[in-house]
């Protein structure tokens, strides 16, 4: 069977070039006119326009496997798989950029150019999950066939928006321009603390974490809850330090919970809920040991006075006093 090596030129076409056996293809190299998709398990396909009748015995598709990652300029790369007629390891850079993200894909613009100079750009949706890796990194797995994933890594400090959203924003240099341009991907979702030294972004309409958070203890106070993340980068010796500050305020519901209400943007607001026990002090303040609403301990403690949580303390403290438990959850009192 021959082979063939397949690259990309700088227009985003796909190259096939033969390796020096015997070969049925028109010419030792050509690009072919077409797009690339997406298929399933993200699989990557070149779909070539219409050949002209020299060109017979190319195909009218290209199948491309491979394993999935991205460079430093955050281009698309695929390494390919030993397979059929290609070759093993040939590397394929999609150049582009990343156009949006969210709980499960990633959206790459590519722009091509047709041999009669017609430009066009498309966009490739890469699915998969959203996780941070253990050095506090943004990653997505790309989804593969039998439970499998590659890993894409956004290399880079991430930050925090005013609206408490994570932003991420890398630079790329213009080779036609001569110049440089700042790309940001807004992660659109609200924050949850669901463990100790741990702290979780939650996608808007996803139902578990898409970023869990390694942290240091995290600091509690009537109006913030705040917790510092180390950030490790390829090109740097240690982390770098973010602040994850969330300005909301304190309140206990109709069904005795204590909640942090926290305002996300266009007013939204979502409440990360708590378990806690509880000591109120001849001070009119009551101390909050608290835990995550499951029940596990977040080694965190918290001071408020009655006052500040208004009629809604006298209503939580009345149904302290009638508890009698050794845990605590949802409100329920221990004290000690």
């Amino acid at each position: 069977m021959q082979k063939v090596r397949y690259e990309i030129d700088p227009h985003n076409r796909l190259v096939i070039k033969d390796t020096g056996r015997k070969t049925r293809l028109h010419a030792f190299r050509r690009s072919l006119d077409g797009k690339f998709k997406i298929g399933k398990n993200n699989t990557l396909t070149y779909r070539v326009k219409a050949p002209m009748p020299r060109d017979a015995n190319i195909p009218h598709q290209v199948k491309l496997r491979g394993k999935w990652s991205l460079n430093k300029r955050r281009d698309l790369i695929l390494t390919l798989d030993k397979w059929g007629r290609q070759t093993f390891g040939d590397r394929l850079t999609l150049t582009g950029n990343i156009i949006g993200v969210n709980k499960d894909a990633l959206l790459f613009a590519v722009s091509t150019r047709t041999k009669e100079g017609t430009r066009s750009t498309y966009c490739l949706k890469l699915s998969g999950s959203w996780r941070a890796d253990r050095h506090n990194r943004l990653t997505f797995r790309v989804k593969k066939e039998r439970g499998r994933h590659d890993i894409l890594i956004l290399d880079g400090i991430w930050e925090i928006g005013k609206n408490h959203q994570i932003i991420y924003r890398y630079e790329k240099a213009r080779l036609i321009r001569k110049s440089k341009k700042i790309h940001t991907l807004n992660f659109k979702g609200h924050w949850d603390i669901k463990g100790k030294a741990r702290i979780s972004y939650v996608f808007e309409g996803n139902t578990g974490p898409s970023f869990d958070f390694r942290t240091g203890a995290g600091l509690f106070r009537e109006n913030y809850i705040k917790y510092e993340i180390g950030i490790g980068l390829s090109r740097r010796a240690g982390p770098a330090r973010r602040i994850v500050a969330l300005f909301g305020r304190w309140k206990i519901n109709r069904r005795k919970e204590l909640m942090f209400e926290v305002k996300y943007e266009n007013g939204k607001i979502h409440a990360i809920a708590f378990s806690a026990d509880i000591k109120i002090t001849d001070k009119d303040t009551i101390l909050f040991r608290l835990r995550a609403n499951s029940g596990r301990d977040i080694s965190a403690n918290l001071k408020l006075s009655r006052s500040m949580l208004g009629g809604s303390a006298e209503a939580f403290a009345r149904a302290l006093k009638s508890k009698r438990e050794s845990a605590v959850y949802a409100g329920a009192a221990l004290e000690w």
